[in-house]
């Protein structure tokens, strides 16, 4: 029995081995063929070809201009290989039928390149367009073919509704070919339309026979058997329907082929859960059924024929090809995990890797953060006594007496004396123990060898502190780092919810103003933190996004929303693209002023004003030490730098201490800068204010101003600062008032100087930023009769709600969006 159990397991196992070395190989042959078939070109000419050789009542060629005029938009690339394709189909059929191909593109080629010029570059009027050029183009020519009557007059008008109709149809199944995204599901229209071409193109071998073979029929019910293995009962029954009534359009004496189909489909698609053999057993059934229900048993045996030959190509189609076109059906397995698998996959390789580098620069960080321990200690001070002995008491002729022979003594007395040397810094006036100094005949040199070694020492560990507190600033950059990374790395592994519910309810509402959407992506719904972005044709500077896309979404979403960033006719095909993101509570009016020292042109001062994009906003007033290009270019640096560190995400205590110790560590001339720092979130107007040797910053609150000081020294004189941060809490209407040493100090005969400018900034009647930022400054120059005697910077920043340009625009029947609590 055990011997049994082993050769089924081999078995298995070999089984398994080679169904997956067979799907592997089919695979490869499968993309191989894939790669050929777009090379070339071959979808399009065949395609092509087809659609030129289909009829509709045995006589309209409806199909030539839409699908070349579609193609222009798409596909521009091949356009000579599809009309040449759609000639040859059509002259296949007849010369007459060539002949009236030929003239409707040639004129649809025309309208084409006319369009382009009144800047028509999307799809918005060509169904017009097709439209008057099927009548022109067949108009034209019956009356060159001298065939102008009340019935042509009016198949020409049929032929041209027909094209209109035909060219919204391929409007939305091309698009799917050469534009879909390959994980978004299919809408119900979208799979209709693709059917509607597939069988358009069926309509092209209707006069292919083979022993009485229709090739349409083996087709159509090849088509039949892959939908409704793929979408079940529901999609198997539309596509028999649409299938059947597109053929029979083709061939009036196909009408029973409606029937067939549509039964044939149901049933294979009820039976699905049978796979290959259920979805086969259910289309022989059917079309047998309706073969002898319908009384024609003499074509009993070509239909069963035709049935078996779809049913072989069916079984002989590899699951790649199915499974790709599951994937585009709603509601699919195979669509549901592709989804799933994709972006779990984007999700947990960008988060792994961001996880890796967090990780990378905590161990880094550790590694520059070890410092001495106790046992590194006693071997410095055995070294500096090895290092004195060296130049003393090896070339003593006395060294065996004292260190082989009284070592222990000898040692003592030795480490007391550097114990002594590191305490006072010389050993004048020391005296040294009695029985080692009656031993040494060379105590004066072993003084001297040693003071010199004390100073050697001395020198080596200030070099060492200075690397110590690089090491410390490395260190310290690293973690923060890796804080970072670790925090944005969790954020992307949180669970996600699936928002295209939210996209459709999106595109309904714009659809619902009249505005043609091509693509809503919502990133984010969380509350204040909104991400959206719309694509849509070009609405030729009319400003659509701004006056009535942000306004609906600031209806159906509870929350102010602003256009963030927008690109007008960036792509190809003339489509514009916009980026919608929540409106902070507050927003910020800054107002600047300045002038250097004795009217020179570069100022030592340097101010900033940054968005940090986490909804903070930055303001900062560097100012470098004296006046000049020197000064100029440090508070730059500083700014520079504070600047990078913020955006990072690293916190404003760390950035500050980092500018400090690059400042100070790069140069050996005394060069220090200030900085005035103000942190304002946006949502809630606290305010975190930093200042490093800055002079006060004030706030005029009505008609009360209020001091913000702070208590650090300026950047860059020591390696190592502490940072006291000042928190406040701004309301509307509030005027932040930041200035350098230049404007607060310039008063020199007066002694409360920031008394005085309390008063100064009560006493202000306006509240316009820029007007408080020039009367300051005028009124400080006027202090000194209008001598600008040092740098000077004012900074004035007014905090105001959020007012939305535009009133939120309701639509009818539209419910507010429901937030997923978790959005990744």
């Amino acid at each position: 029995m055990i011997a049994n159990k082993n050769v089924s397991g081999t078995g298995q196992v070999w089984t398994r081995q080679v169904s997956e070395q067979v799907n592997t190989t089919a695979t490869t042959w499968t993309e191989k063929v894939a790669q050929t078939v777009q090379k070339w070109n071959v979808l399009p000419l065949l395609m092509g070809f087809l659609l030129g050789r289909a009829l509709i009542l045995e006589e309209l060629t409806p199909f030539v201009i839409p699908y070349f005029m579609v193609m222009f938009y798409l596909r521009r690339d091949c356009m000579m290989a599809t009309g040449l394709a759609l000639i040859a189909g059509a002259f296949t059929q007849s010369v007459p039928v060539g002949l009236q191909a030929t003239l409707g593109i040639v004129l649809a080629l025309i309208a084409c390149k006319l369009s382009e010029r009144f800047r028509q570059k999307d799809f918005s009027r060509t169904p017009l367009l097709v439209m008057v050029t099927v009548f022109i183009s067949h108009l034209l020519y019956q009356v060159l073919t001298n065939q102008v009557n009340t019935f042509e007059l009016v198949m020409v008008g049929v032929e041209a509704v027909l094209g209109f109709v035909l060219t919204l149809i391929f409007i939305q199944s091309l698009s799917i070919i050469y534009m879909a995204k390959p994980y978004e599901p299919l809408k119900t229209e979208e799979i209709v339309s693709l059917v509607i071409l597939l069988a358009s193109l069926m309509t092209g071998t209707v006069d292919w026979v083979i022993e009485g073979i229709s090739m349409e029929h083996v087709l159509s019910r090849y088509l039949l058997l892959l939908f409704a293995f793929v979408g079940g009962g529901t999609v198997g029954a539309a596509v028999g329907v649409v299938t059947g009534l597109i053929l029979s359009l083709a061939n009036v004496g196909a009408l029973q082929q409606i029937n067939l189909l549509a039964f044939s489909g149901l049933l294979a698609g009820l039976l699905k859960e049978g796979g290959k053999v259920g979805v086969s057993a259910g289309l022989l059934i059917g079309t047998a059924i309706l073969a002898i229900y319908g009384g024609a048993e003499e074509t009993l045996y070509l239909s069963l024929v035709e049935t078996s030959l779809a049913i072989v190509l069916f079984i002989l189609t590899p699951a790649v090809l199915w499974k790709k076109v599951a994937r585009f059906i709603p509601g699919t397995p195979e669509n549901q995990q592709s989804h799933q698998e994709y972006m779990r996959r984007v999700r947990d390789v960008t988060a792994g890797k961001i996880q890796q580098f967090s990780d990378l620069f905590t161990q880094l960080s550790h590694s520059f953060a070890q410092t001495a321990d106790p046992e590194e200690t006693e071997e410095q001070a055995d070294a500096f006594l090895s290092r004195v002995t060296e130049f003393t008491c090896q070339k003593c002729f006395k060294k065996e007496q004292c260190w082989e022979k009284d070592m222990q003594s000898t040692y003592e007395g030795m480490r007391w004396l550097a114990e002594k040397v590191h305490e006072n810094g010389t050993l004048a006036g020391v005296t040294p123990p009695r029985d080692w100094e009656r031993k040494c005949v060379k105590t004066d040199k072993v003084f001297t060898v040693m003071e010199q070694e004390y100073d050697r020492q001395q020198s080596f560990e200030l070099l060492k502190k200075q690397v110590k507190e690089s090491r410390k600033l490395v260190a310290d950059q690293l973690s923060g780092v890796s804080r970072v990374m670790s925090d944005f790395a969790q954020e992307i592994q949180r669970e996600g919810m699936e928002l295209s519910f939210q996209e459709k309810q999106v595109s309904k509402a714009l659809e619902g103003l009249g505005l043609s959407v091509r693509r809503v992506d919502i990133h984010s719904l969380e509350e204040g933190k909104v991400d959206i972005e719309i694509s849509q044709p070009s609405c030729y500077g009319r400003d659509e996004c701004a006056k009535i896309v942000a306004p609906m979404l600031t209806e159906i979403l509870g929350e102010n929303i602003i256009v963030r960033e927008r690109h007008c006719e960036a792509q190809k095909d003339g489509s514009c693209t916009m980026c919608l993101a929540s409106a902070k509570t507050f927003e910020i009016d800054i107002g600047i002023a300045g002038a250097a020292k004795d009217g020179k042109l570069l100022s030592g001062d340097s101010f900033r004003t940054m968005d940090l994009g986490n909804g903070k906003m930055a303001l900062a007033i560097s100012d470098g030490m004296g006046n000049g290009e020197r000064a100029f270019l440090e508070s730059q640096s500083a700014l520079d730098m504070l600047q990078q560190l913020l955006r990072s995400g690293i916190d404003e205590k760390l950035s500050i201490k980092t500018v400090n110790s690059v400042l100070a560590l790069r140069s050996t001339d005394e060069m220090f800068a200030t900085v005035d720092l103000a942190l304002i979130d946006l949502q809630t107007a606290h305010t975190r204010f930093v200042k490093i040797g800055s002079t006060p910053s004030f706030v005029k609150r009505g008609p009360d101003v209020i001091t913000i000081t702070a208590n650090n020294l300026p950047v860059g004189i020591l390696e190592e600062i502490e940072v006291d941060v000042v928190s406040r809490m701004l309301k509307p209407g509030d005027l932040l008032i930041m200035m350098s040493d230049g404007i607060y100090e310039a008063p020199r005969h007066i002694e409360n100087r920031q008394a005085w400018m309390k008063r100064i900034i009560a006493e202000l009647e306006t509240d316009n930023p820029q007007e408080v930022a020039d009367l300051l400054l005028e009124k400080v120059i006027r202090q000194h009769s209008g001598q600008i005697v040092d740098d000077m910077t004012v900074l004035v920043a007014r905090i105001d709600r959020f007012v939305p340009q535009w009133s939120a625009i309701q639509v009818h029947g539209m419910q507010k969006l429901e937030r997923p609590r978790i959005v990744s």
